[in-house]
């Protein structure tokens, strides 16, 4: 039986053959993807946004730690 230590690298996608190269081993069970959870925040932001542009960064940070606030029960 083999032991393999898992490694994680980002990787910036120049050419879009290559992301189906990469595809192409995610279905052969040699890699795997994990979210970027950065770029999961900014398609959040994104999405509020789009229904809001007028919201600023402020607003949306006062509305977190409302909500932080109700869930630690402050």
């Amino acid at each position: 039986m083999y032991f393999y230590e898992m490694n994680s690298v980002r990787i910036n996608i120049i050419n879009p053959k290559a992301e189906k190269l990469l595809k192409q081993l995610v279905e052969l069970r040699l890699i795997s993807f994990a979210p970027d959870e950065k770029n999961q925040l900014i398609q959040l932001l994104n999405k509020i946004r789009s229904k809001n542009p007028k919201i600023t960064l402020e607003e949306i940070t006062n509305e977190v730690e409302k909500v932080r606030a109700i869930r630690n029960g402050k």
